[in-house]
């Protein structure tokens, strides 16, 4: 199926592009009043995650709202360990929790990688179906959790704010730790080579919590298994190339150390200019980012002066987004503003 607008594709692949392709992490999410009317239907959020035509829904409401250059399929980091059996739920107010951590050698021996057809097939029929809703308009990306970040949650039993229990046993049981992101990779890379047989159109894989490892430990126990499963995705699918892109959180001072896992493109957050980020990767890996989520509680025109600024620091391979994700409390039309200012600047540049 041939593409309307395949402007994320290209600048992907570094081919030359009439503007600068624009889409927003979390940008199907709670700030959309949409989104919220249909939480309420649904009841709770993996019951949305888990029912294709819902999942397609949540997936296509900022697809109406805004000029997007990508959709991503509505789904979340934490299928994998939940396929697992380790009970995930969600707490109101404190987000994810596993039933059944996993701490031990034991435990963790215990974990096989999921049969996708038995576990995960309601991700990929929400994919299918939003491929067919979605018509040829954009792409569609597909998504995990790093084998790290799905390893802290795992082990933590949900979210942490010191990651002090996974990371004693990065330090006193080692092994341990690299059997528990073995399966996770091995996981990570049948689920999304699936996802591209569904019809996902470019992968990305988020690892969240790698920027709390010390630079040694990052390479070892983050960037290690994402270079695993970079090596194992199928990146031609129906004649097209499927690109990939990595992106940590809160490392941008170590995004070089991404090259070794040999990404289409790599996330950068707030922390480092997209100039430096240039710089340090090179031409031919393309640089997703950067604005401060925070920068939509400013003024229209104080976005727009940023969204401007961002766009004079880096100019080829580059796919406009936040450094991270849009927050519940977020205008819908500062999230507006922001994208119609991508394409208004870049095109005006492009035109120069």
């Amino acid at each position: 199926m041939n593409l309307e607008n395949d402007t994320y594709l290209r600048a992907l692949a570094g081919e030359p592009v009439e503007h600068t392709p624009v889409w927003i992490m979390r940008q199907a999410g709670r700030y959309l009043p949409e989104y919220r009317e249909i939480r309420k239907q649904a009841g709770d959020f993996m019951t949305m995650c888990q029912n294709p035509e819902l999942a397609c829904e949540v997936t296509m409401q900022p697809l109406r709202r805004y000029p997007l250059d990508a959709a991503i399929i509505f789904s979340d980091i934490l299928t994998i360990p939940d396929a697992m059996g380790l009970g995930l739920h969600f707490v109101q107010g404190e987000g994810p929790k596993f039933t059944s951590p996993v701490r031990t050698d034991e435990q963790i021996r215990k974990l096989n990688v999921p049969v996708i057809e038995e576990t995960l097939q309601y991700v990929m029929d929400a994919i299918s179906v939003t491929r067919k809703t979605i018509a040829g308009k954009v792409p569609l990306i597909g998504f995990s959790g790093s084998p790290w970040t799905l390893a802290t949650y795992m082990v933590e039993g949900g979210s942490s704010k010191d990651f002090s229990i996974v990371k004693r046993m990065l330090f006193d049981a080692p092994k341990t730790a690299h059997t528990l992101l073995d399966v996770l990779a091995r996981s990570v890379t049948e689920y999304l080579n699936a996802q591209v047989e569904a019809g996902a159109q470019a992968l990305m894989i988020f690892d969240t919590w790698g920027g709390v490892l010390n630079p040694s430990m990052y390479r070892e126990f983050s960037v290690r298994y994402m270079q695993q499963i970079v090596a194992g995705l199928k990146r031609t699918h129906d004649g097209r190339t499927i690109p990939v892109t990595l992106f940590t959180k809160g490392a941008g001072h170590r995004l070089v150390e991404l090259k070794a896992a040999q990404p289409d493109a790599v996330g950068v957050d707030w922390t480092l200019d997209l100039s430096t980020a240039r710089t340090l990767m090179g031409p031919d890996v393309g640089l997703q980012g950067n604005v401060d989520p925070c920068l939509l509680y400013a003024s229209h025109d104080v976005i727009r002066d940023q969204v401007r600024e961002t766009l004079g620091q880096v100019s080829g391979r580059h796919v406009f987004n936040l450094g991270h994700g849009v927050k519940p409390d977020m205008d819908p039309e500062r999230v507006g503003t922001l994208i119609d200012a991508v394409h208004e600047y870049s095109r005006q540049s492009a035109t120069a």
